[in-house]
């Protein structure tokens, strides 16, 4: 995009703005992108996702870096344009899956992500986690994720960082005033 214009005004007229850089990339290329064409990109693609991105005809194998929202809108995005022999830092999206077959205990989930270093051809965007299996007083951390078992990966959280873990129902509250009052009766 050209420089001439605030992003402001380019984000009023229906763009989102945004920055590709990079190791061979000369400072940074400003860009503007259509917002309906961002909005379908970030329905399948979050921060950390790996796209193809073109611009002005030259296509960069780019990395989505950070996304900035304001007001649930999205207004700013930035890409870091990636190097096939050079690793780069990058988040992985944690994903629950089976919440419903945890019948005893409540399932906490602490961690959202899963922070790394690895050669684009190695990276991750989301990691599954099956939950369905757990029980009180069971915990996932880090260091139990498929993504820690990959050594094509540098895991930067943690490894004994708690990623989930179903604890006891403490609140022992009675349903009806008629077990409120047997209750204080005992």
């Amino acid at each position: 995009r050209s420089m001439d214009v605030k992003a402001k005004r380019l984000r009023r007229e229906g763009y989102v703005t945004g920055n590709v850089f990079g190791k061979k990339i000369q400072g940074s290329i400003p860009v503007k992108m259509e917002k309906k064409d961002v909005d379908r990109l970030l329905k399948t693609e979050t921060k950390g996702g790996q796209i193809m991105l073109d611009v002005e005809g030259e296509v960069y194998d780019v990395l989505i870096k950070e996304v900035d929202y304001d007001a649930n809108q999205v207004v700013e995005i930035d890409f870091q344009a990636l190097v096939s022999n050079e690793k780069v830092h990058s988040v992985a999206e944690i994903i629950f899956e089976n919440h419903d077959k945890v019948e005893a205990g409540v399932l906490q989930e602490v961690l959202k992500e899963v922070s790394y270093r690895a050669l684009p051809a190695a990276l991750v965007e989301k990691v599954k986690v099956d939950v369905g299996e757990m029980e009180i007083g069971d915990t996932i951390r880090v260091k139990d994720l498929s993504i820690a078992k990959d050594k094509d990966i540098d895991i930067l959280t943690d490894l004994e960082a708690v990623v989930a873990t179903v604890t006891a129902v403490h609140n022992n509250v009675p349903e009806t005033d008629e077990e409120a009052d047997a209750e204080e009766a005992k």
